[in-house]
């Protein structure tokens, strides 16, 4: 076996070592924590100075899924675990699971009893676990041990009478509990959602998790997917798998490729996912990565439904798309069959196009586009009207629609010089 090991292809390693990376958020989030102004930092320092000084504290994290809340979140907790054993206890809770206030009760006392090796009684009342919060609070605080709460999906638990945040907060105002809220959410105003007596017991902390600048972005990619010079990789497969990886990365078409792909979504999580698709695509017998095993993960998750269609469309049924986008345009927010139709035609008079139909064929071309769903009826009254009249609505954006033009083999010219317009 060992001998197998040894004769194992370095590129089939290398491999393995990425995408073992790319699935490990410790490694992924640390190298972004290193500097004191980052939120790793900053969360550490209010949790730990919780902790060493005996005080209450209560903060949100806030951004975009994928921005890593939660595995910076994770990251600070870990180490705190670590330098803090015996002082730490971890609750944890989710907004999807636990906004039920009895429910989220329940699960507080449950994980409390786990934690302290306790009995746990199922038939609790809602008081009964609340008095039960309140005496572990106390008891803690008094044996100088810090309770954190985690509040994933924060803002599910401000819907309805908050009653657990209230609890929660109110007994965090007795002198000798020692405990910290963290909430984890993706609403920016999540703290507006609040009540007064809630609001005023929460400490206006957060922390905004922002997709990171494109200098950060190039670092991060770099970091990730350079090969390690000490590893039991071949020294010099590693020497120029990383100099060929760094002449990509300085390649002005993978800045153009990435800045499309990010264009969308711009965090953390939606670029490595692309960088996992990516390594995927590394040819084991040439054993380095190139410009193309990016194209082909951009294609492959770039596939659109809507574009596919577009592909699929007769070029009168793209005429039909494009006049209605230009009805758009001009700020005709309700368009049916007929207006669509005046549009097409003026289209025709204007630039004295070839491809001019008749009103039936049109007619059927409008009726395929509701089929394949790139446009549906605005509303659902007007059953008993002929389709001609029905208001209808795009359900593609502007962007979908000028990328399948530009996708079309036989698009007419003349579509995307109106898309222009």
């Amino acid at each position: 076996m060992g001998r197998e090991k040894e004769k194992q292809n370095p590129s089939e390693k290398a491999l393995n070592l990425l995408r073992t990376r790319l699935s490990n958020p410790n490694f992924i989030f640390k190298p972004l924590s290193d500097s004191p102004d980052s939120n790793y930092s900053k969360l550490k320092f209010i949790i730990s100075s919780s902790v060493t000084e005996a005080c209450n504290n209560s903060i949100l994290l806030l951004g975009p899924r994928g921005s890593g809340k939660v595995a910076v979140l994770e990251l600070v907790l870990g180490d705190l675990l670590q330098q803090y054993p015996e002082v730490i206890s971890v609750i944890r809770l989710n907004g999807l699971l636990h906004s039920d206030d009895n429910c989220a009760l329940k699960e507080i006392a449950q994980q409390l009893c786990v934690e302290h090796q306790l009995l746990f009684s199922k038939v609790a009342s809602f008081d009964d676990n609340s008095q039960f919060m309140i005496a572990m609070l106390r008891e803690c605080g008094l044996a100088h041990k810090t309770i954190i709460f985690v509040l994933n999906e924060f803002d599910y638990f401000a819907q309805g009478k908050q009653r657990l945040l209230y609890s929660l907060l109110d007994a965090m105002q007795s002198v000798t509990s020692q405990a910290v809220v963290i909430g984890v959410s993706c609403r920016l105003d999540v703290d507006q959602l609040l009540e007064k007596r809630v609001r005023s017991r929460f400490s206006h902390r957060k922390l905004l998790f922002l997709p990171p600048s494109k200098e950060d972005t190039e670092r991060f990619m770099e970091h990730i997917l350079s090969l390690p010079v000490d590893s039991s990789l071949p020294h010099n497969y590693t020497v120029e798998f990383n100099a060929r990886l760094k002449k990509i990365l300085s390649d002005e078409r993978f800045k153009e490729l990435i800045n499309t792909y990010l264009s969308f979504n711009s965090t953390i999580g939606h670029l490595v996912r692309f960088l996992f698709q990516a390594v995927s695509y590394l040819d084991l017998d040439v054993g380095f990565l190139s410009l193309e095993n990016f194209k082909t993960a951009l294609s492959s998750m770039q596939r659109q439904p809507k574009l596919e269609c577009i592909r699929d469309c007769s070029i009168l049924e793209l005429y039909l798309l494009v006049c209605m986008k230009r009805l758009e345009v001009k700020e005709q927010n309700s368009y049916n069959f007929n207006s669509v139709m005046t549009e097409y035609k003026s289209i025709h008079d204007s630039f004295q196009t070839s491809d001019y139909y008749a009103r039936n064929v049109c007619l059927r071309a409008f009726e395929h586009l509701l089929q394949h769903q790139l446009i549906s009826f605005a509303d659902n009254r007007g059953h008993n009207q002929s389709v001609e009249f029905r208001p209808v609505k795009l359900l593609i954006s502007l962007a979908e629609l000028h990328q399948g033009l530009k996708s079309y083999r036989l698009c007419p010219a003349i579509l995307l010089k109106l898309m222009d317009r």
